[in-house]
């Protein structure tokens, strides 16, 4: 996918918020103002920029347009990400090649969302009926019912999902930008008594929407270092796919696009999985990070409750998991979720974390997940190997 010349030289992220009373475009001004303050950059510097699209805004298709004028930019080359939380690092990857095409010198992917002030979305798609149909009440049935299949076909051991929730909240603790709501430790007892709300699928194993943003700057090598950027990280590998499996009228719904661009990442960068320094998976559910374990190698299919039960997880531990407490211990900002996880990375490749620093990050892998049509799997996977 990319080059070695191509870099994301910084990274900004606000404190997530619950009912913030704030817009999208308040919020990306916000992190937009803090990138180019640390970063010594001025608005002008900026002519490429993506922009997630937000469910707090879904109903404007202009959204990206509108966010460029609300931000005060004039970009040469501007992307609206609609593959949900796949559209913070699938907008690195599209501004890569922007770059190397010569659209753009500098660009800014950003994300901000406000879902718990406002809510505009409808995921009503072309056949509503199987898109989101009436009774199911959103994304935890839908998991719910993913969840139930996976059980039946591999077994899924409840005390694997709640060391995925206790782990990342561990996390969570050592991060000032989470959720305040989330700023205390969890046990396994709380884990299992907390409530069930889609049968297998407890509250705890949810993420929580919530408000905020993020943004990344991307440019090449050589601007990089012309401009005196002395810390920078590399995407080594991407790939995504939409739509897995779509030719197929009743698919087997554990089975995600992962299975099918795990190996393309791995050969684009030239890594096993067991030289992964980190794992920054998309988190919106705990069933999500089992299955992507085994989808990336880490253990063999349907061995994910085996693996997670024998596995430090820790950011101290052999396969550190979401660091910064991923989505389910942070904080869900909306569509600028995918961010979120890669914010992380970059800002543990840049040593940046404190006291949750891993040791030794020379790599990471970031996933995304997009869209969740009812009785099967994922629209969108993606994922990207960053490195130092």
């Amino acid at each position: 996918m990319t080059r070695p010349e191509i870099v994301i030289t910084g990274y900004a992220e606000t404190k997530v918020a619950f009912r913030s009373g704030r817009s999208a475009y308040d919020i990306a001004g916000e992190v937009l103002a803090d990138l180019l303050d640390r970063y010594g950059l001025e608005k002008a510097d900026i002519d490429g920029l993506s922009v997630t699209l937000a469910l707090s805004e879904a109903s404007n298709p202009f959204f990206a347009v509108y966010m460029a004028d609300a931000l005060g930019l004039t970009p040469t080359w501007l992307n609206a990400g609609g593959i949900g939380g796949c559209s913070a690092s699938g907008g690195v990857a599209r501004a890569c090649s922007a770059i190397r095409d010569g659209m753009c010198r500098i660009a800014v992917v950003l994300s901000a969302d406000a879902p718990s002030t406002a809510w505009r979305s409808d995921y009503g798609a072309y056949r509503s009926e199987f898109q989101d149909p009436v009774g199911v009440q959103g994304p935890p049935a839908a998991f719910g019912l993913l969840m139930n299949r996976y059980d039946h076909q591999y077994g899924l051991d409840p005390e694997a999902l709640g060391k995925i929730a206790i782990t990342q909240r561990s996390h969570s603790l050592q991060n000032p930008n989470a959720l305040d709501k989330f700023r205390k430790p969890l046990t396994m007892d709380e884990y299992l008594s907390s409530r069930m709300i889609a049968d297998p699928l407890r509250v705890l194993d949810c993420v929580m929407f919530c408000d905020g943003g993020n943004a990344f700057l991307v440019m090449s090598e050589t601007e990089a270092r012309a401009r005196g950027f002395g810390t920078y990280v590399r995407p080594a590998a991407y790939a995504e796919v939409t739509n897995y499996a779509g030719d197929q009228s009743c698919p087997d719904m554990t089975e995600s696009g992962f299975w099918r661009i795990a190996p393309e990442v791995y050969r684009q960068s030239g890594l096993r999985p067991s030289e992964i320094a980190m794992f920054q998976p998309y988190d919106d559910f705990t069933i999500a990070v089992l299955m992507q374990m085994e989808a990336f190698g880490f253990c063999g299919r349907g061995e994910g409750s085996a693996f997670v039960r024998d596995t430090d997880l820790s950011v101290r531990g052999s396969l550190p998991l979401n660091t910064g407490g991923g989505q389910i211990s942070a904080g869900q900002p909306g569509l600028a979720s995918g961010g979120l996880n890669l914010a992380e990375a970059v800002r543990q490749l840049f040593g940046e974390a404190g006291e949750r620093q891993i040791d030794a990050p020379r790599n990471a892998l970031v996933t995304g997940i997009g869209t969740i049509p009812y009785g099967r799997n994922w629209g969108t996977s993606a994922a990207m190997i960053l490195e130092v």
